[in-house]
């Protein structure tokens, strides 16, 4: 029923937007015929943040067509590599003349398309051959594809870092931290050629008994069957997915929302002045951000619901419990991929302790293999994005893949 409630509310809401949207254009005439106005800019203003309410299902445009390799610029051409029905490996593809490392970037699947690290995959082009693991939106994924659980998502990991080849190297962010680091002992206890030579984990919930946050308190709070009765629901018709059942992406934004309500909302009304003073620059950043936050995909509902229970309330990758196809995971089998762990000091979805806790999982991995960084500063998307990700994490990322190619 919610999601059906969802779609209804969106249906109708829709003529809003449409008549929002040329409403702003005829002020846009006026606008350019009359003069220049307050109030023509406050309603023009107000016509446009009508017309961006709402979410959308699609994915967003990556939208980066050439970066500066050396001296030179090169186009970038995204090619997808091996297509699966719950995901593709993206490849960003440069005419280059000379080898670069080549990195997968795992991007999560907790209710935003992979394109919520362009600025991640942005930074690290010039200087590096980059894959992304594109997740899809499980409404549009047919009951015909099956399920996807958990374990489907280390399989998911393990074939996109075969299929990107032998010397390989893993960067995971948030979530994916997790079954990154077990696909990595699962290739590693299966002696694969392709195991890769270097892990980052940036900002995963690795352990999530140390310093819970609300997101870690939230899924300890209530029985697991809880989660499936009130927070699944089942795809409507009208959608290739029609009847698999999924957590909805909308469901997961809002309560993200709901963490920081008043920075959202005061996020939104400095967007409504910035656009009523003509201030576009200001606007395009906030509307840039937003356009992307507000890019929803849907979870399938095995998958959301394992995490839950692996991750959030049984710990099991910590307390060495955790299997894959039936099969208790040895982490004491990596031996040969070198370990970062990334955390930002004031991250308030993955605390500090987190993804630390992976060095001590990886507890076979010689001295020198192994480095922490805690970024200051930062909360959870500055480990990944802005300012001190280009100037302060991505140079020990860089160091750190090219000392395991030596």
């Amino acid at each position: 029923m919610i999601y059906a409630a969802y779609q209804a509310q969106t249906d109708l809401f829709d003529p809003v937007r449409v008549a929002a949207r040329l409403s702003r254009r005829v002020l846009g005439t006026a606008m350019g015929g009359f003069g220049d106005s307050a109030v023509l800019r406050n309603l023009s203003a107000a016509f446009e943040m009508i017309e961006r309410a709402g979410l959308s299902h699609h994915r967003p445009a990556f939208g980066i067509e050439r970066v500066t390799v050396g001296n030179r610029e090169v186009e970038v051409r995204e090619e997808v590599a091996l297509a699966l029905p719950f995901g593709s490996l993206l490849h960003f593809a440069k005419d280059i003349d000379q080898p670069q490392p080549r990195i997968l970037v795992v991007a999560p699947l907790s209710g935003h398309f992979a394109t919520l690290l362009q600025d991640t995959v942005k930074t690290l082009l010039p200087e590096n051959d980059v894959y992304v693991t594109d997740w899809h939106n499980a409404r549009d994924v047919p009951l015909a594809a099956g399920g996807f659980g958990f374990d489907d998502y280390v399989e998911h990991v393990i074939r996109f870092t075969q299929a990107m080849g032998e010397g390989g190297h893993l960067l995971a962010v948030c979530q994916p931290c997790v079954q990154v680091l077990a696909a990595a002992a699962v290739m590693a206890q299966q002696d694969d050629p392709a195991q890769p030579r270097s892990m980052t984990l940036m900002a995963g919930p690795v352990d999530t008994r140390i310093n819970p946050t609300k997101v870690n308190e939230l899924a300890t709070s209530k029985p697991l069957d809880w989660f499936e009765k009130n927070l699944i629901a089942t795809v409507p018709p009208g959608f290739a997915g029609a009847g698999r059942r999924v957590y909805p992406g909308f469901v997961q934004v809002g309560a993200f929302m709901a963490m920081n309500l008043d920075r959202h909302v005061k996020a939104h009304v400095e967007l409504f002045e910035n656009l009523a003073m003509g201030e576009h620059e200001k606007a395009h950043t906030a509307k840039t951000f937003y356009d992307e936050y507000f890019a929803v995909l849907d979870l399938a509902a095995e998958f959301y619901l394992e995490t839950i229970a692996k991750v959030f309330q049984e710990h099991e990758l910590p307390r060495g419990v955790l299997t894959y196809r039936g099969e208790r995971i040895d982490f004491r089998a990596i031996r040969r991929t070198a370990l970062l762990t990334v955390e930002g000091e004031r991250d308030d979805i993955c605390a500090v302790g987190q993804t630390v806790a992976a060095q001590d999982i990886c507890s076979s991995l010689r001295p020198h293999l192994r480095r922490h960084h805690l970024q200051a500063g930062v909360g959870h998307y500055g480990v990944f994005s802005g300012r001190r990700w280009k100037g302060q994490v991505y140079p020990l990322v860089r160091n750190h893949v090219l000392a395991s190619d030596a």
